[in-house]
């Protein structure tokens, strides 16, 4: 223990530099006594209370969580600490630790001294805080470049960077899914913060991120992930956390195996490949019939026999992989397989006149097989007419001027169906009604003309009036039209009006007598 003289306070000594004197100074200066100034009078470790080295330094080793009672039996001047605690003491201060002179080492006297590490500021340069038996508080400034610098550190209970938020681990370890670690906060903070996941407490080499996906090697064994926190000067922070043991993955299916191609006798199916993340070693592929395994099929294709016709095809893919539960991935199944399609040797025709009121009948053709069944369905402008689903059907008003077609389906179980479109080649017209009015006078008469069609709003076209033997032609504007015959003598003579028709509208003519007065 040193005693130093109260001038030596604050002075430069050889890599040393005292930046306060004394616990009042010293506090008001910001460097603190840690509380000793009230408890100096209580003896730390056996050794003299007040101004002590070794009472000061063993009150501050118990304040970090060391027991009163001196970690060794024999003597407590200073010199013997580093000498009894040579197995903790080495060249690298650390906050917390022991700064250690043995006896005549500057700045200690015959009995030595010790002194608190209180910062680290390099490996070449410390702060600490001292007391010095019948002399006083200190901190001071240490380089290693003077005699000042301690001959070790004993590492009693060295501060460390310790964990304010725990780390923690997110995620169940499985094969191929990742684990992700948080690594916590941490007083002081530190400088850089290191990790390491292990298995079965083996380092994974280049595992060192916050993330880590387990790999196939790994399935079965314990994971852990070393967390490290360090700062210059303080004993670093480590956590080690550990999980239950990794599970196998899961090949999750990215997309479905499907079939493609025609369910036909004949045909080829073939099979898409599925995806799985990640992609499995190894595949196997089963075909089935209605549930039922087809044995020896086990192809990307499978070509469809008589064997087939009414079965329902479908396929399994299954996925295997190093580390990874067996994944199965099934595709949708077809329709019933079916023979060749229903063929027309003789086509399906429509007969009836193509006139408004009149009926048309789809005609049977020769099919293969014979016994197919014909389902009908009639289309105008190629849209399907409502309730128009038989081989039988009226014309409207609304068909004349539309191009008319039966669609017939021909259905056959295990066959494929046909579907044909038989269209009507005749023009839809409608029968028109003419009304005549005639007004006889002198020599002449006026014969007003009036036509209506159904399924023809105002019809237009060419009338003509023939009396005896005089004719006149006249056009019929919106169904109407009025035209004079002059020039004629008197008494009874034929009347004849006639419309020609149009492209939609069927020709009409009325037949009558009039009575031409003569002159009086």
């Amino acid at each position: 223990m040193l005693a130093l003289p109260q001038s030596m306070v604050k002075v430069s000594l050889s890599g040393s530099t005292y930046l306060c004197t004394g616990y009042a100074e010293c506090q008001a200066a910001g460097y603190t006594h840690a509380g000793y100034k009230q408890a100096s009078s209580t003896m730390y470790w056996r050794m003299y209370a007040g101004h002590n080295c070794t009472n000061y330094v063993a009150y501050r080793l118990i304040q970090n969580g060391m027991p009163n009672s001196r970690p060794w039996d024999g003597g407590g001047n200073a010199r013997h600490w580093g000498v009894e605690m040579a197995s903790l003491m080495d060249q690298v201060p650390r906050v917390g630790s022991v700064a250690w002179y043995p006896a005549n080492v500057s700045p200690a006297g015959p009995a030595g001294h010790v002194a608190y590490v209180e910062q680290v500021i390099s490996p070449t340069e410390i702060i600490v805080s001292e007391d010095y038996w019948g002399g006083d508080f200190h901190w001071r400034r240490i380089t290693q470049t003077g005699s000042g610098w301690p001959r070790g550190f004993i590492h009693f209970n060295d501060r460390a960077v310790e964990a304010t938020t725990a780390p923690a681990i997110a995620g169940a370890p499985v094969v191929g899914a990742p684990v992700e670690v948080s690594t916590g906060t941490w007083s002081p903070a530190p400088t850089q913060v290191a990790l390491q996941w292990l298995a079965d407490g083996v380092a994974i080499p280049g595992a060192t991120s916050t993330t880590y996906v387990p790999t196939p090697e790994v399935k079965g064994q314990a994971l852990a992930v070393e967390v490290t926190a360090a700062l210059e000067g303080y004993s670093p922070g480590v956590a080690v956390l550990t999980t239950e043991a990794v599970a196998p993955g899961l090949l999750q299916a990215a997309g479905l195996p499907a079939i493609q191609g025609n369910p036909e006798v004949g045909q080829t199916l073939t099979l898409s490949a599925p995806s799985w993340s990640p992609q499995p070693a190894r595949t196997k592929t089963q075909w089935f019939a209605d549930g039922a395994p087809l044995r020896g099929e086990n192809g990307t294709t499978l070509v469809l026999t008589r064997d087939h016709v009414g079965s329902r095809i479908s396929a399994r893919v299954t996925g295997t992989a190093k580390g990874y539960r067996k994944s199965i991935s099934d595709a949708v199944e077809t329709g019933p397989v079916l023979a060749k399609p229903v063929t027309i040797t003789r086509p399906f025709s429509i007969t009836g006149r193509a006139e408004v009121g009149r009926t048309l009948v789809a005609r049977p053709g020769v099919v293969r097989p014979s016994n197919a069944s014909a389902t009908y369905r009639w289309l105008r402008d190629g849209q399907p007419i409502a309730k128009a689903r038989n081989g039988r059907y009226t014309l409207r008003r609304k068909d004349v001027g539309r191009s008319l077609a039966v669609e017939v389906t021909l259905t056959q179980r295990n066959f494929r169906a046909t579907t044909d479109t038989v269209p009507l080649s005749a023009s839809i017209t409608t029968v028109p009604t003419m009304r005549v009015r005639s007004d006889a006078r002198r020599g002449r008469v006026a014969v007003d003309v009036r036509v209506r069609a159904p399924g023809v709003r105002r019809p237009e076209g060419v009338v003509s009036v023939r009396i005896g033997g005089r004719v006149v032609e006249g056009q019929l504007t919106h169904g109407r039209a009025r035209l004079v015959v002059r020039k004629l003598g008197s008494g009874t003579k034929p009347l004849v009006v006639r419309y020609r028709g149009t492209d939609l509208v069927q020709p009409a003519v009325s037949r009558s007598t009039i009575d031409v007065p003569g002159r009086r």
